[in-house]
This record gives structure tokens, C-alpha cells and sequence, in this order.
């Protein structure tokens, strides 16, 4: 907090300026005082000096008065009463005006009176006008009545004095013509009249409320003024004034201190407290008058030894003001003492209710209230311990509560009151095993407060509650966070919790990561509900399986894990897996069907390569991937080298990705489609090729499993169905004289894509390929998968127009009650079927069935992968439509393609 005299000097000076313009004002009249005191120069310089220097600060003082009003943000009022004080200054310039010409041009005597006394005159008119326009908080009735009581007090006191020391000695003296004794008393009366305002407003503005100007430095400047207005009255009626006279700087100190009012910052007025002047001394101001007016009056008498009618009547008139003040002051007291009482009474009503409230409150709590003192004696016990833990209030009143509870609960009470103890309002929270009135235990949470130094209490408050129900319900959550909801096993945020424990416990951890094979066609076939017993079961062979103290968990979906705690040797782990992969062997029945699944396994250990669980896990993982694609029903260890290709692996799905925004390493290879009855090129299948520019030509066996994995397919299949049917627009083969048909294969992730249908006809409008001459080309295992949706697909292609093909004919699951719903238009015969078209082999004979199949289904059918004449006679004499293979052409770039449409012969077979 700021000192005291600093806090004073920043509210007179507010800012550096204004602190200079102060510095400046006191210099000058300094100066001015020392001119007139010392008569340097003469009389006719001091005359001169003071003339000019009275006309300067009357134009000073109104010129900022009016700038203060036309800047001025507050109401229309405020600007009004700078503006008026303004004019007041200007008006008293103006008189002073003429005083120069008289004394300064023309070198005689100023007459009086003359025209500088009416511009003297209405300076406190205007200024009386400016005061009276400030605004002022708005009070009662009451309070306006004192405001008014107030100022006739103050204006009658200051009335007397005035006549006292001033006006009546001017009377008595007489002067020259009747207008010269009016123009001589109203000076000093003017000024009684603008100092009874300004004391008025200060009376009116002391219950606070920001100041619209600075009343102290008006009412100061007023002051100097009525000094200066007296003396020259007196001097004048004896004809001994002339200017240059010490008189003078109270009228210059007066203009002085007006233009600081109308200088000072406005935020001064904001910061600065009515009642800094006002209280006490804005309520004691009707006194002070009165006590002034009973001292001048009573140095009259002794003076004169009596005293003129005119101060009789005033002394009466000040005595009735007080009367009248005192009766409103008491009837305003009783006023606010029934007001007080009635708070009281209300403020009393409203604590007795409150109490009332807060003691129903604490009885029907659903928390037990006990206070004990500080030997643990209860001195208090809530109602409510009835309700909760169904006790009598009586069984612990009056008792050390640690006879009343249970043994293994009083070590944890008795540490946790002894912690507080010493600490004023300490709180500290236990859960104490309590036993029920009708014999069950329940646990408790209790809340313990110091207050012993409270004097309403003195004792320590125990808040408890039964969170029994609430300590199961949070069991059972934690309960199902790390744990499986159907299999009931560990889930994978327990297992990798146990997992870290082991490996911080001991060094020879291993984990078996295990995925199921077939799942999946078991749910689409028989449900999920059959998949959920199928998993159910599988969890209880791995519990059997493991040893005591390994943990098993799943994952998700099919997916589950083991966590050998400590392996012997390297060998348990495979022994585990080996036990494992035989119990799942064995059939399991639902719903009285027989299933078998196969589950394939990776296995990962401790080692330089794994040394916490995160790493731990991903090697099981990568493991788990290779024995799976080596086959149902296998395990595999991990080795590093899994790894290296895992990383292989990412950085090839990066460069397709960079290879599939340029566009420039893609390209597509188109084999030709072959008539077998006549020989002739009836389409193309397009094939997309990748041309790395490190690694060069890479195998779509080996980036387009890459692509459905990482879901690049979709981007990839959509630029190979947009680069196809440009191609085959380029070659005509949308004319009618050239109805070939461009085949393009789909992928199963592509079926998932939403709106393939759209994707599709967008591309034909774009490329203005007929749509029968484009034809998609799917394997089986789409169709077995989300049949009704693919179905639903299926149907929106057909009604585009596209034709539909299912590839590689005879390797998945489709039977013949699938080939009539979905509506195919031909079948491919898969190559492993066409390599040992020799004699009457079973591939032959399978191969025949399937022509004969689509024969009698109205399908094409189309034979891959053929490499000798003898395959392609013996397909053309089994009926087969449509053929591709070596044996034909390879797949070749665009341009040579080009070439071999225009330039091919048809194969003839002998």
C-alpha cells in the first residue's frame, strides 16, 4: 500500500504535466508578488505588469474552461458548467480589458463606475449558473431537505460575516452615487453567494460519487477572488486603489487555480473520493458557517457594544436552520432505527431458520456426523447412523468411539486423528471396515476435520458413509477394464501389465501370440453367436493347455495370447505351442455340428533383440504373420530377420504411396483375350506393372497384396479402372465393329470402398467407354464375404451395364446356389486346372465340368494360363468360349499391345 504523502502528491499532481503547469502557476504568481511587494520599476511598471498579467489569466482560465467543455466526455450538464465558468472568466478578461485601455492607451485613471465594471460584473453570475448545473447523485426526499436545510445555513452564516467585516462598514461609509455603493457591495456579495454554492454542492456530493470538476481548487479560487473583490470595494469607496496593488494577486491567484481545475486530468476526478473533502468535513461545513457567524457576531458586540438589526434577524433566521435540521435529523434517525430493527428481526428469523435447515440437513444426511473430543470420546452422534449403519445414537454417545468399532479398525483411526491433531481445520480421509448392526461388514470412507479450535465445536468431526456398494461396483469395473467380457480372460492392457512385471521380476519371458484360421467363415456361415461359443471354447482348451501361473488372454476378435512367466528352456515355449495347435485340433461341437479350426502361432522370447514388452509383443506378432502364411496349424519363432522385412515392408507401402501420387512409375501391360472357335482377339485383361526406380520391375505378387493390406488398393484399383478404359477408347474398342470387351481386376477391399457403383460410372462418363465393354473381374472369395452387401453391389454394377466375372473358378467356396444368385456373366477357369489338360485326369474332368456348368448357367467361359497347343485343343473341343495365356501372348505395355491388335492373326489349331 502507498504511503501516505505519496498518495497525496500523486492526487495533486496526477501527471508530469500537469505537475509542470502547477510549478509554472506558483512561479509566476511568485514573481508577481515579488514586483508588487518591492515596487521595482515604479508604480507605473507594477501597473502595467499587473494589468497585462490579470488579463492573461482571465483569458487563460476561460480559454481552458471552454477547451475542457468541448472535450469534455461526460453529460451535457458537466460541459454546460465548464462552459458557463468559462464565459465567467472571459467576461471578468473582458472588464479587464478596458481597464488597460484606460490606464495602459489613454494614460488616466480607470472612472468607477465604468465599462470595466460590466465585465467584472457578470464573471460570478456565469460562474454561480456553472456550479448550480452540476449533477449531483440522486437522494431521497429526506436527504434533499438537509441538502437544502444545509446551504441556507451556510448561506445565511457566510451572509453575516460578510456584513459584519464588510458590507455594513460599506453602507455606513456611504459612497458618491447610489449605483457606485450597489457596483462596490456587489463584488464581495457575488462572491458570498458563488462560495455559498460551492460549499452547497460539497454538502450535496459528501455521500459520495465521482466529482465532475475539482470542487477544492474552484472553491480556493473563489476565496482569492472575495479577498481581492473586498479589499478593492473598501479601497475604493476611499478613493486610494490603483492597480499594481498586492490586492491583485488574489484575483490572478483566483484564475490561477481555475485554469488547474480545468487542466486537470479527468481520471484525478475518478480516483479521487468525495469523501477525501467531504467526510467529515462535508458533513461538519453547515457548522463550521454557523460557528463563524456566532464568532463575527460576538466580536461585533464586544467592538461596538451592540449589534445592527439586520445580524439579529440572520442570528435568528441561523438559529431556526438548526432547529429545522435537527428535527429532520431525528425524524430521519427514527426512520432508520425501525428500519434496523426490522433488519435485525428479519436477519434473526432468517438465522433461526437457517439453523433449523442445517440441523435437518445434518439428521438426514446420508453421512454420519461424530464428534469426539480430544480423548476420542463421542460428544456427538448424528440420527442418520441409524439409517446407515443401523445403530442407536445412544451406543456411541458418551463412549471412546474405538470401543465401539471393529479391533483391525482402530490402528488406522487412531494414526489418522493423531496426524491432524496438531493442525488447525487439518482434514484426512481412511476406509475402515465397519460391522453392521444385523452382523454384515461393510466398508466405510471417513472424513476427519480438526476443529478443537473452533469454539462452536471443539472436538474432531468424523463424516462417514457406507461405500460398500460403490467398492464393488468400482471391482467390478477395474474387474471388467482388464479383462474380456466374453471369454472372461486377461485382456491385452492386463497382459502387457503382467508382461512388464515378469520382465522386471526375472529375464526369461516368452509370449505366444496365437490367431485363429477359419474364424471367419465360421461366423459368415453359421453366425456370431456360434462364434461366440466357438471362442468361448477355444479360451478354456488354451487354460488347459498352459501351466499354473502362465496367463492367457485375448485380444480381440480371434486373437489371443500367452505369457510364459519362466521358461526353463527355449524348447518349453515350442512344447507349449506344439501342445496348443494339437488341443484346438480336435473337433469342437456347436449346435450339434462338428467344426475345425486351426490356429497358427508366433513365438517370441527375451533377448538382446526384446528387452520390454512392447518389443516383445511386436516380435510375437511378426512371428504369428509368418506362421501364417506358412500354412494352417504352424507355429514359428522370431528371428531378426522378420523385422528387416517388416521394415522392407513399410518402406515399400512408402514408395507405392509416392508412386501412386506421381504417377510415373505405374504403368499398365494389357494380355489379350482369345476366341477359341475362331481365333480372334475378343479383349484384353489389364494388368498393372510397377517400375521402381531403384529396385526396377517389381512383381504385382509382391506390391498387390501390399496394396489390400494397407488399403492402397483403393486408390491403385481406381487408377487402373481410369488408365484401362482410356486405353480402350483409344483403341476403339467401344466401336461397333470393333465390340471388344477390357476386363479389370477387383479387389476384395475395393467391395468394401463405399460407393463402387458411382466410382465406376464416373469413370465411364470420363472416358466415354461403353459400359458392356468393360468387364470386372472378381474372385470367389469376395462373393462368400458380406454376401447380401456385395449382392446389393453387384446388382448396382449390373445395372450400369458392366459385365461381371468371376476369376480364378474352382480354388474358393462358391457353390451353385451362390452362381444363381449373383448375377454373373462368365467364369474363369483357374490355371492349376489348365496346366494338365493331358488324357483323362481329374483336371481334365474337372475343368469340363465347370464349361458344362457355365453352359448351363448361359455364363462364358474363359481358360487362363495357357502355355501349349495341346491345352488350347483340348479346351476348344471341350466348348470353352474365350482363352488367355503365353501361349497367345504376354501381357504387354500398351504400345506393343496396340501393335498386336492391329497385326494379330488368328491361332489355328490343327
Amino acid at each position: 500500500m502507498a504511503s501516505w504523502p505519496g498518495s497525496l502528491l500523486r492526487a495533486a499532481a496526477p501527471t508530469r504535466g500537469y505537475a509542470l503547469l502547477c510549478a509554472g502557476a506558483a512561479t509566476v504568481t511568485a514573481l508577481l508578488c515579488v514586483v508588487f511587494v518591492s515596487g521595482a520599476g515604479g508604480a507605473m511598471v507594477g501597473q502595467n505588469v499587473s494589468n497585462i498579467a490579470l488579463f492573461l489569466a482571465a483569458v487563460t482560465a476561460g480559454t481552458a474552461c471552454a477547451v475542457r467543455a468541448w472535450r469534455e466526455r461526460a453529460a451535457r450538464r458537466v460541459r454546460w458548467a465548464w462552459g458557463l465558468v468559462g464565459a465567467g472568466s472571459l467576461s471578468w478578461g473582458v472588464g479587464q480589458a478596458f481597464c488597460i485601455w484606460y490606464e495602459t492607451v489613454l494614460g488616466r485613471a480607470v472612472p468607477f463606475p465604468s465599462l470595466a465594471d460590466a465585465g467584472y460584473f457578470w464573471m460570478m453570475p456565469f460562474t454561480a449558473a456553472g456550479l448550480l448545473l452540476l449533477p449531483v447523485s440522486r437522494q431521497s426526499l429526506a436527504q434533499q431537505a438537509r441538502s437544502i436545510l444545509d446551504g441556507l445555513m451556510i448561506a445565511v452564516s457566510l451572509l453575516l460575516i460578510t456584513w459584519v467585516l464588510i458590507l455594513g462598514p460599506l453602507v455606513q461609509q456611504g459612497a458618491d452615487s447610489r449605483l457606485g455603493l450597489l457596483i462596490t457591495l456587489w463584488y464581495p456579495g457575488g462572491d458570498v453567494v458563488v462560495l455559498t454554492i460551492v460549499l452547497f454542492m460539497v454538502a450535496r456530493l459528501r455521500r459520495g460519487g465521482r466529482r465532475p470538476l475539482s470542487l477544492p481548487l474552484v472553491g480556493a479560487g473563489l476565496v482569492a477572488f472575495t479577498v481581492s473583490d473586498s479589499g478593492y470595494a473598501y479601497l475604493t469607496l476611499l478613493d486610494t486603489y490603483g492597480s499594481g496593488n498586492v490586492l491583485d494577486l488574489g484575483w490572478f491567484t483566483g484564475f490561477a487555480l481555475i485554469l488547474l481545475a480545468a487542466r486537470r486530468p479527468e481520471r484525478a476526478y475518478a480516483e479521487q473520493e468525495v469523501h477525501d473533502l467531504a467526510q467529515p468535513l462535508g458533513v461538519m461545513l453547515p457548522y463550521l458557517a454557523v460557528l463563524g457567524a456566532l464568532v463575527t457576531s460576538t466580536f461585533e458586540v464586544l467592538r461596538d457594544g451592540a449589534h445592527d438589526m439586520f445580524v439579529s434577524w440572520s442570528r435568528s433566521a441561523i438559529i431556526l436552520l438548526i432547529v429545522g435540521r435537527q428535527l429532520l435529523t431525528l425524524l430521519e434517525n427514527r426512520s432508520l432505527t425501525r428500519g434496523l430493527e426490522a433488519r435485525v428481526e428479519a436477519r434473526t428469523t432468517e438465522l433461526r431458520a437457517s439453523e433449523q435447515r442445517f440441523q435437518a440437513l445434518v439428521q438426514h444426511s446420508s453421512d454420519v456426523v461424530t464428534v469426539i473430543d480430544a480423548q476420542g470420546v463421542v460428544t456427538y452422534q448424528s440420527e442418520s447412523v441409524a439409517r446407515v449403519f443401523g445403530y442407536d445414537p445412544a451406543y456411541f454417545s458418551g463412549l471412546r468411539l474405538t470401543e465401539r468399532i471393529l479391533a483391525e479398525s482402530v490402528p488406522a483411526l487412531t494414526a489418522a486423528v493423531e496426524a491432524i491433531t496438531g493442525t488447525a481445520y487439518a482434514t484426512r480421509v481412511v476406509e475402515l471396515p465397519m460391522l453392521h448392526a444385523d452382523g454384515h461388514r461393510c466398508l466405510a470412507e471417513v472424513t476427519l476435520t480438526n476443529l478443537l479450535e473452533d469454539p462452536s465445536v471443539r472436538g474432531i468431526v468424523l463424516n462417514s458413509r457406507d461405500i460398500s456398494e460403490r467398492k464393488e461396483l468400482e471391482d467390478q469395473l477395474v474387474h471388467e477394464a482388464f479383462h474380456d467380457g466374453l471369454t472372461k480372460l486377461a485382456n491385452r492392457a492386463l497382459f502387457k501389465d503382467r508382461l512388464e512385471v515378469a520382465l522386471r521380476r526375472r529375464a526369461d519371458v516368452a509370449i505366444l501370440f496365437l490367431d485363429l484360421d477359419g474364424f471367419k467363415e465360421v461366423n459368415d456361415s453359421l453366425g456370431h453367436a456360434a462364434g461366440d461359443v466357438l471362442l468361448m471354447q477355444v479360451a478354456m482348451r488354451l487354460g488347459e493347455a498352459v501351466r499354473d501361473g502362465d496367463t492367457v488372454a485375448r485380444f480381440g476378435g480371434d486373437e489371443f495370447a500367452v505369457l510364459i512367466d519362466a521358461v526353463g528352456a527355449p524348447g518349453d515355449a515350442d512344447d507349449l505351442a506344439t501342445r496348443i495347435i494339437a488341443a484346438l485340433d480336435e473337433q469342437f461341437v456347436i449346435d450339434n455340428q462338428e467344426i475345425h479350426v486351426q490356429g497358427s502361432i508366433g513365438i517370441a522370447l527375451t533377448g538382446p533383440d526384446a528387452r520390454d514388452a512392447d518389443q516383445l509383443m511386436r516380435n510375437a506378432d511378426l512371428a504369428m504373420y509368418r506362421a501364417k502364411s506358412a500354412g494352417s496349424g504352424q507355429f514359428a519363432r522370431y528371428d531378426p530377420q522378420m523385422h528387416s522385412g517388416l521394415v522392407e515392408r513399410l518402406q515399400l507401402a512408402a514408395d507405392l504411396r509416392r508412386a501412386l501420387e506421381t504417377g510415373g512409375e505405374l504403368e499398365m501391360h494389357y494380355q489379350p483375350t482369345i476366341e477359341l472357335r475362331t481365333g480372334q482377339i475378343v479383349g484384353f485383361e489389364a494388368l498393372v506393372r510397377w517400375r521402381h526406380p531403384v529396385r526396377g520391375m517389381i512383381s504385382p505378387v509382391d506390391f498387390i497384396p501390399l496394396a489390400e493390406s494397407t488399403g492402397l488398393i483403393r486408390p491403385l484399383g481406381q487408377w487402373v479402372l481410369a488408365e484401362s478404359c482410356r486405353q480402350a477408347v483409344a483403341w476403339g474398342m467401344g466401336a461397333p465393329e470393333r465390340a471388344m470387351t477390357m476386363a479389370v481386376n477387383v479387389s476384395g477391399r475395393q467391395f468394401d470402398q463405399p460407393g463402387l457403383p458411382g466410382i465406376v460410372a464416373a469413370v465411364l462418363a470420363e472416358t466415354g467407354l461403353p459400359a458392356q465393354r468393360l468387364c470386372l473381374e472378381m474372385t470367389e472369395s469376395v462373393l462368400m464375404t458380406d454376401t447380401e452387401e456385395n449382392l446389393a453391389v453387384l446388382l448396382s454394377l449390373k445395372d450400369i451395364g458392366v459385365r461381371l466375372a468371376i476369376d480364378d473358378f474352382g480354388t474358393g467356396y462358391s457353390s451353385l446356389a451362390y452362381l444363381r444368385r449373383f448375377p454373373v456373366d462368365t467364369l474363369k477357369i483357374d490355371r492349376s486346372f489348365v496346366e494338365r489338360l493331358s488324357g483323362a485326369t481329374p483336371d481334365a474332368a474337372l475343368a469340363r465340368t465347370i464349361v458344362q456348368l457355365g453352359q448351363s448357367l448361359g455364363m462364358a467361359t474363359v481358360a487362363e494360363g495357357i502355355e501349349q497347343y495341346a491345352q488350347f485343343l483340348a479346351l476348344r473341343r471341350m466348348g470353352c468360349d474365350l482363352a488367355q495365356g503365353y501361349y497367345f501372348s504376354r501381357p504387354l505395355p500398351a504400345a506393343e499391345a496396340g501393335l498386336l491388335l492391329q497385326e494379330h492373326k488368328p491361332a489355328v489349331a490343327a
